[in-house]
């Protein structure tokens, strides 16, 4: 058996032979169907001849614009800004110091150092311990994009919360 030779046979399935021409066994393709068109069906356009066939992908709309624009992508335009309710223009809308400060907010509430607008206390130092560890989180994502002065605010806000944790802890 080890000396048996299988043979191979290779079998041509392509539609179109080398020059484009239609197959025999395909020609009933090219064919009117003998039944009658329904009229609610609209007939295919009959595909465009060999040389009129274009080898480049059609142009996009706009194209022009997104081939000048930096990244593929065209300028923004000056009504595409968008602000923040209730927030004045010549501020600027929050900043990264803002977003720190309401994470750490809840942080001091659950310290016991915020006080409750009904006076109650809301001291659970295991929330707070949960939210100074959503603040250390940001710190090591945001490593190395921050300015001096947002990785200093970062860094004493978290001392000093981890402080006063290690003080209600006792």
């Amino acid at each position: 058996m080890a000396n048996e030779k299988k043979e191979i046979k290779v079998t041509d399935k392509r539609m179109f032979t080398p020059e484009g021409e239609l197959r025999e066994e395909y020609r009933f393709l090219s064919e009117k169907s003998t039944s009658p068109a329904s009229p609610e069906v609209a007939a295919a356009p009959p595909p465009p001849p060999a040389e009129e066939v274009r080898r480049e992908p059609p142009r996009l709309a706009r194209e022009e614009e997104f081939r000048a624009a930096p990244y593929g992508y065209p300028e923004p335009e000056s009504s595409a800004r968008v602000d923040l309710p209730g927030t004045p223009p010549e501020l600027g809308g929050p900043s990264f110091f803002d977003l720190v400060a309401s994470l750490a907010e809840p942080a001091l509430i659950y310290l016991g150092d915020a006080e409750l607008p009904d006076g109650q206390d809301a001291t659970n130092l295991e929330m707070a311990r949960v939210h100074i560890d959503l603040l250390d989180i940001l710190r090591r994502k945001t490593a190395g994009n921050l300015t001096a002065q947002e990785a200093a605010y970062v860094e004493d806000l978290l001392y000093r919360l981890r402080v006063r944790y290690v003080q209600k802890r006792g």
